[in-house]
């Protein structure tokens, strides 16, 4: 006698290849959400050095308006007064040496970009810094020193 083979049913069916396919698509779905994971971790670490340099401007201008209050005298009569440069000016009498120390400080922690602007009148006194953050603003290279991806901090006080 011949055996006889079980009747199929038709709701199952070998399955050939399924298996492979999900996993294929189990990858390739992990796989998009590791590059979302880094791109953010990348977005982080921009905003995180974006806001180490603001921090790091903020303490900087208050260390120079502390040191013109220290030199209250030399401060109210234009010794401080610095237009607008981003270069280190040459050290010399105690202000001068102020504004030297003040500016290379500026350049090692906020960046070579770092400009700074002294100026008081009538005793009020106002420091401000402006930096290149396009880094954190993904702006172009072509936008820098236009404005467009500067960043700037800027604190008065009275003398």
């Amino acid at each position: 006698m011949s055996e006889r083979l079980p009747p199929r049913t038709p709701g199952l069916r070998r399955q050939a290849g399924e298996l492979l396919l999900e996993v294929l698509i189990a990858v390739l779905i992990l796989g998009i959400g590791l590059l979302g994971i880094a791109a953010m971790q990348a977005t982080a670490l921009r905003n995180n050095h974006s806001a180490m340099q603001r921090s790091q401007a903020v303490v900087l201008v208050t260390t120079l308006l502390d040191a013109m209050r220290v030199n209250r005298s030399v401060s109210l009569t234009g010794g401080y007064a610095l237009s607008r440069t981003c270069t280190v000016p040459a050290a010399g009498t105690l202000a001068a040496t102020d504004l030297n120390g003040w500016m290379q400080s500026l350049h090692s922690m906020v960046g070579a970009s770092a400009c700074g602007t002294v100026s008081c009148s009538s005793g009020l006194c106002t420091v401000t810094v402006d930096w290149d953050d396009s880094r954190a603003s993904d702006a172009s290279a072509s936008g820098v020193g236009s404005g467009a991806a500067r960043y700037t901090v800027s604190m008065s006080t009275q003398l």
